[in-house]
């Protein structure tokens, strides 16, 4: 951050008064700016025995596969804005969506929210954000073309607790880091 959307003033980068975090503090208004994690709302979109991916069409990733995920809206629920990023992303609806796994990625400012899903119908296609959605059965998720490491810890968390019975909500923390393109 470089100015004061407030005055548009050249911010600084120290620790206010009664603070213990350095924060962007305004030169001229002395507003201060908090900058929090961003949260990502998403979900597992079941049919039977399959899950519903995309292939993104957007970057960061692009190309690589995902489960349809992104960041919440202002206004909406974490149920809602999972629903919605499904609709955006491969044109399915969902419904009875429950909570599965929290994830904390400290290292990005992240917290992802993901939910498992059933999807109301086969009628799914690309969008704009994707470039191909495609019904999986385990043994076919394409894990070297995963985008990132909190989709393939989602989806490994998945298959885990499928052969348990077992869909019990957990927190857990990724450090795992996105992998540079060709590596």
């Amino acid at each position: 951050m470089n100015f004061c959307s407030h005055c548009a003033h050249p911010v600084v980068l120290e620790v206010p008064p009664n603070d213990s975090l350095p924060r962007y503090v305004c030169s001229s208004c002395a507003r201060v700016h908090y900058e929090n994690p961003k949260m990502v709302v998403g979900c597992i979109p079941l049919w039977q025995d399959n899950i519903l991916l995309c292939r993104r069409n957007i970057e960061p990733a692009m190309g690589l596969w995902t489960l349809p995920a992104e960041y919440l809206e202002c206004g909406e629920t974490a149920a809602a804005g999972a629903a919605r990023e499904t609709l955006e992303e491969t044109a399915g609806v969902v419904a009875n969506l429950q909570p599965y796994r929290l994830f904390e990625i400290t290292h990005i400012s992240q917290i992802y929210l993901m939910f498992l899903a059933q999807l109301q119908s086969t009628a799914v296609r690309a969008t704009d954000e994707s470039m191909e959605v495609k019904f999986f059965q385990e043994q076919h998720i394409p894990w070297d073309s995963i985008a990132f490491p909190v989709i393939e810890q989602t989806l490994q968390g998945f298959f885990s607790d499928r052969v348990r019975h077992d869909f019990s909500f957990r927190i857990l923390r990724v450090t795992t880091r996105m992998k540079s393109p060709g590596q």
